[in-house]
């Protein structure tokens, strides 16, 4: 096994696979028990619900869904990077490798993007194989090239540059870009940035995302005095969040004094706003990053998604618990001034969340959330960086 590859590793995914939590005091050890037996009914359920001729969970998004159970088997509690893949997580593998095409690309027909970043993800998650590592560089490749580059090319110069969307448009519809894609794209290129510590001097030939125009586009989704957009909230109440592109939310609106329509920020976006600065190579003293973790510490709640109610709770659930994690954030300051510990907070609410068979499902359907392959998916992985960080 390639040592720098090892190495590259630990540095990718410290607080996911390498028992970060052994090494801290001990703390919380009663939910952290419950977590364990939480998970392993959650892992049996997907197990009854994964196509035994196919190897893939899901029918709606078979190679996103796939790639999201996957990873809640890879991300199992006490699992070491080099452990065996779990025989289930195995056929979820040989399911996203058979969908691999000529472009370099994992997915079936639509949503390239979003379904090649996702399985490169969950296969960055398993011990490395020689063989696949063609595959992986291919997937690679394909993200960077969906990056967006409209009117004067090498030039910021359109507020959808630097973002990514769900694939190429189909003919006739404009090009797309939206921060959950691109969070999702960041993240893939941020493990996989791994493959290129073995190639030694090759890998500095390997095609690299254009962060600085990423960034941009990060900024360009984020409510701040900064950002003069026409739809930019001059309400401190949105202030530092995010909508989910240049001009369009999922959160709500509202008519300001000067006759504008503002977008308000939202919940889930917010988080994967962090989570993109801080895959795009921005630290937590950004004012950008700052700003962002104050509004979601001022609107921290596990009631709802904040903007949205129930819509994308389980989404919101996954995407906070990746994000404090990821950004080694210990406590948030709500706006009463109440310090909370999120991973204790979360991990409770997570836990008397889960049906009697070991599932999870949203009662609002949105965005897919009625179908308990996804919910329990977002939620053991969830669980898996609570449990970690306890």
């Amino acid at each position: 096994m390639n040592t720098a590859r090892l190495a590259s590793l630990a540095l990718c995914i410290p607080s996911l696979l390498l028992g970060q939590a052994a090494t801290q005091p001990a703390r919380h050890e009663s939910l952290r028990q419950e977590i364990s037996l939480s998970y392993e009914r959650g892992l049996n359920w997907l197990r009854r619900q994964q196509n035994p001729q196919t190897g893939q969970w899901g029918d709606a998004e078979p190679v996103a869904f796939t790639a999201l159970a996957v990873s809640s088997f890879l991300l199992t509690p006490g699992r070491k990077p080099m452990d065996p893949v779990p025989a289930e997580a195995q056929r979820g593998i040989n399911f996203l490798l058979s969908q691999v095409k000529p472009d370099g690309g994992i997915y079936i027909k639509a949503r390239a993007n979003y379904n090649t970043s996702l399985a490169l993800t969950a296969l960055m998650m398993a011990p490395p194989v020689k063989e696949r590592e063609g595959i992986l560089l291919a997937a690679r490749r394909f993200i960077i090239g969906q990056q967006n580059d409209f009117d004067e090319k090498g030039k910021s110069d359109n507020p959808f540059d630097g973002g990514v969307g769900y694939g190429t448009p189909k003919p006739g519809k404009p090009a797309h870009a939206d921060l959950s894609n691109t969070h999702f794209a960041l993240e893939a290129l941020y493990f996989s940035q791994a493959l290129l510590a073995d190639k030694g001097d090759a890998g500095k030939n390997e095609p690299q995302l254009n962060f600085s125009a990423a960034i941009e586009f990060i900024k360009n989704c984020q409510n701040m005095p900064q950002n003069k957009a026409s739809w930019v909230s001059d309400d401190p109440k949105d202030k530092g969040g995010f909508i989910y592109s240049p001009g369009e939310t999922r959160g709500g609106e509202t008519k300001t004094k000067d006759g504008r329509v503002a977008l308000r920020s939202y919940g889930s976006i917010s988080y994967a706003g962090l989570l993109s600065f801080i895959y795009a190579g921005l630290d937590k003293g950004d004012p950008s990053v700052k700003a962002v973790l104050q509004w979601l510490s001022e609107n921290y709640t596990l009631d709802e998604n904040p903007g949205l109610g129930n819509q994308g709770k389980f989404y919101y659930f996954h995407t906070m618990a990746k994000a404090l994690a990821t950004a080694k954030i210990d406590y948030l300051k709500t706006k009463d001034g109440k310090q909370v510990d999120w991973r204790v907070d979360l991990g409770q609410r997570l836990l008397s969340q889960q049906g009697g068979d070991g599932s999870w499902a949203n009662s609002e359907g949105r965005w897919m959330e009625s179908d308990a392959v996804l919910c329990t998916s977002y939620i053991l992985m969830a669980l898996a960086r609570v449990h970690n960080q306890l």
